[in-house]
């Protein structure tokens, strides 16, 4: 088949316009196709980055919007294999207009010192550490966050309350950089409950835990749940990324529809190449006819036509991983919302998956007309008047 290779080439452009509006069809429908295997890689494939490998979110068992009591830390942590805790709590709030998406970002009242031994990863000059820890209304927010925000180093940042009542102005005293986790806004939490009762200052939104290392954290999951099993209040402990996982999901079935979501596309493309094939052969049949009078067998022939139905799929796929690719880029710096979306990649595994789609969507599409077509007799093939 090697030797037919130029000819399956020059075949396949033959008909130029209707090649290329395939090629851009199949294309389009590979770009969405690459990019929702991207998000589903991102999801449920990333690997964690060795700082969030050694934490545990401890997080109230009914959902996310209930609280915990914050008597449970000084439990917590004299289970073996804890370093380092931290309660965090979601204030919510409101930066300027709350209409503009990039508005909305996390905030988060939290203990300053306890938050940067749990998060060592965040790049922080000593200087701006010290004012994060010193000042009540100091504040540090990611350097993306800061860029998408404009703000600066001295700048104030005001927020109206909601689920805190009352406004706060913080001062931006640190500007971080991290690897993951870098659009999110922190201040210290003693700011926030000034003023409110005491029962409500006991309470925490989340835990975050630092293990010792990556062999502690399964443990510690298991310790912490059991710990509180007959309590009140239980806990639902796991790593941050299966956090965050969850969170995600908390939106519906995210697996399943981004899974009814390429079947569909696959099925479309299906049936565009599939049509395409079929006019493509039907019209060639005559060719056939001929190509068997010159000597070549049933087996080259299908060869030839099954390798230009993927061939015009290889280039669609093509262009389609180019324009993924571009999507996938634009969407690193897109707002914060988008959340574990942003961290999507058209990586190895992802463009390998999206080129075998388009070489099985190749095959499938052109195989029953291109095996009717080289089963034809040279007689049928030659009288034939498409």
């Amino acid at each position: 088949m090697i030797r037919y290779i130029p000819l399956i080439l020059k075949s396949s452009l033959r008909n130029r316009r209707r090649s290329v509006l395939t090629i851009l069809s199949i294309g389009v429908s590979l770009c969405l196709l690459g990019v929702l295997m991207a998000v589903y890689y991102a999801f449920y494939f990333s690997s964690p980055t060795p700082d969030q490998a050694l934490r545990v979110v401890i997080r109230n068992k009914v959902s996310l919007t209930s609280p915990l009591p914050l008597f449970y830390a000084n439990q917590i942590k004299q289970i073996p294999g804890v370093v380092y805790l931290v309660g965090n709590n979601w204030y919510g709030g409101t930066y300027k207009d709350s209409r503009d998406p990039k508005n909305f970002f996390a905030r988060f009242a939290t203990e300053p010192e306890q938050l940067l031994k749990v998060r060592p990863e965040m790049v922080l000059t000593e200087d701006e550490k010290k004012a994060f820890v010193r000042e009540r209304t100091a504040c540090i927010i990611g350097k993306p966050l800061a860029e998408s925000l404009g703000l600066k180093l001295g700048d104030r940042l005001p927020l109206q309350g909601d689920i805190y009542p009352g406004n706060i102005e913080l001062t931006v005293r640190g500007i971080f950089d991290a690897p993951t986790n870098n659009e999110v806004l922190y201040f210290n939490r003693e700011y926030v409950w000034e003023g409110l009762p005491e029962a409500r200052k006991g309470m925490v939104g989340q835990f975050t835990i630092l293990a010792d290392n990556a062999e502690s954290v399964p443990k510690i999951v298991r310790a912490v749940d059991d710990m509180f099993v007959n309590s009140t209040v239980q806990t639902k402990s796991e790593t941050e990324q299966a956090f965050q996982l969850a969170f995600t999901s908390s939106l519906g079935n995210v697996k399943m529809f981004l899974i009814a979501i390429c079947a569909a596309v696959t099925f479309t493309i299906l049936l565009v190449s599939g049509n395409t094939m079929a006019m493509s052969v039907r019209e060639r049949v005559k060719e056939v006819g001929i190509l068997k009078t010159l000597g070549f067998s049933r087996e080259a022939i299908l060869g030839m036509l099954l390798g230009e139905a993927v061939m015009i799929a290889i280039i669609g796929g093509l262009i389609g991983v180019f324009l993924a690719t571009l999507i996938c880029l634009g969407a690193k710096h897109g707002p914060p919302m988008m959340g574990v979306v942003k961290t999507m990649a058209m990586t190895p595994p992802v463009v390998a998956s999206t080129m075998t789609a388009a070489i099985l969507i190749g095959l499938v599409s052109a195989l029953s007309p291109a095996f009717n077509a080289s089963g034809t007799s040279i007689i049928d093939a030659l009288r034939s008047t498409d």
